[in-house]
């Protein structure tokens, strides 16, 4: 395995006359990234190394909110990090770390709860949705998370901020933030803009195509794991729901059959209008079959790579703690300036 360095986006403020601008995300690590995770985030998020100066994290901490079995927490966090670099994400053209081992982000996090308002936490969708589903552990943690997920993005200062659709408001109360923190005390925070893919942005369920896809669904029809074998996910998109009618075009009302089309548009890179023509009264049987022969192929690389990541315990840690290393120094230097600012002896 190559060696895991690179300080592109720590030099790249002191030693470039043009600043590359600054994008971030993260993904929890709570189980396999599906087919959603991989077309509407991780996926582009590779693609993106190139124009951007990215840092990529695994959110460990957010994923406390619900009770978490130890052990199973290490396995998947390891998992999640050898995923990002299967999916593409270089070492070295970005900074990729693991949330917990930056402390910055839980000290932030707690500032930043300060300066964020009861009635603007209370009205995050996700919080009422995870308190429906938990409802034995609606604990403070869950009803706060939003500020740490303010303090994950503002300590490197980010230009832009890859969100799904339905990711938009945190953004917007990281904005809401940022603002209220600047009037009171200056310049501080860079203000974030949303990224979202113009194509396969959202997919949505194989078997509730009304839905977003969820590895957390308990119909595993319903979901493609990038880990899937190639048989599995042949037969899960032969499954995947559809409607009555037989013709392969894209309008309204055929939400299975235009989910199907994204996938399908995203992973093979054709258009919408050349779908329609390639199945041209073929049928749905033809359709699906394509579909999950084109992801079967398009995971199979995602898959081996991750196995050899997997194998080499020593080449990942070495990546994680390097990546932790350099996001520190970054970040480091944000949460001074905020702690000078509000008046903390630094």
């Amino acid at each position: 395995m190559p060696a895991c360095a690179g300080d592109d986006m720590e030099n790249n403020e002191t030693k470039k006359p043009e600043r590359k601008q600054v994008l971030l995300s993260g993904i929890q690590p709570t189980g396999v990234f599906t087919l959603g995770n991989y077309i509407g985030a991780v996926r582009n998020w590779q693609k993106m190394q190139d124009d951007f100066d990215c840092a990529y994290f695994i959110a460990d901490l957010h994923s406390l909110t619900v009770r978490q079995e130890p052990a199973e927490l290490r396995k998947h966090s390891k998992e999640a990090f050898a995923l990002l670099l299967a999916c593409g994400i270089d070492p070295e053209k970005s900074i990729v770390f693991i949330q917990s081992h930056v402390p910055a982000h839980a000290e932030l996090g707690w500032i930043l709860s300060c300066y964020t308002q009861f009635g603007e936490l209370s009205r995050m969708t996700q919080f009422k949705d995870k308190s429906q589903q938990h409802p034995e552990n609606i604990n403070a943690g869950l009803f706060d998370y939003p500020a740490l997920m303010a303090a994950d993005i503002l300590l490197y200062q980010p230009d832009y901020v890859p969100v799904g659709a339905d990711q938009k408001q945190h953004l917007e109360l990281t904005r809401t933030i940022v603002n209220r923190f600047n009037g009171l005390y200056g310049d501080v925070f860079r203000m974030p803009e949303p990224y979202i893919a113009k194509e396969g942005a959202k997919i949505m369920s194989l078997q509730d195509p009304a839905k977003k896809m969820s590895k957390s669904d308990t119909n595993t029809n319903a979901f493609i794991s990038i880990l899937d074998d190639p048989a599995v996910i042949r037969n899960k998109f032969k499954r995947a729901v559809t409607d009555s009618e037989t013709e392969v075009v894209f309008r309204e009302g055929k939400d299975g059959i235009n989910n199907l089309m994204t996938i399908y548009s995203v992973v093979t890179g054709r258009s919408f209008d050349d779908i329609e023509k390639e199945f041209a009264g073929r049928g749905y049987g033809d359709f699906k079959a394509a579909v999950g022969e084109a992801v079967a192929e398009e995971l199979s690389g995602v898959r081996t790579r991750f196995n050899d990541l997997m194998k080499d315990n020593a080449y990942l840690e070495e990546c994680y703690r390097s990546g932790a290393e350099r996001a520190a120094r970054i970040s480091q230097r944000t949460l001074n300036k905020v702690k000078k600012k509000i008046g903390l002896i630094v």
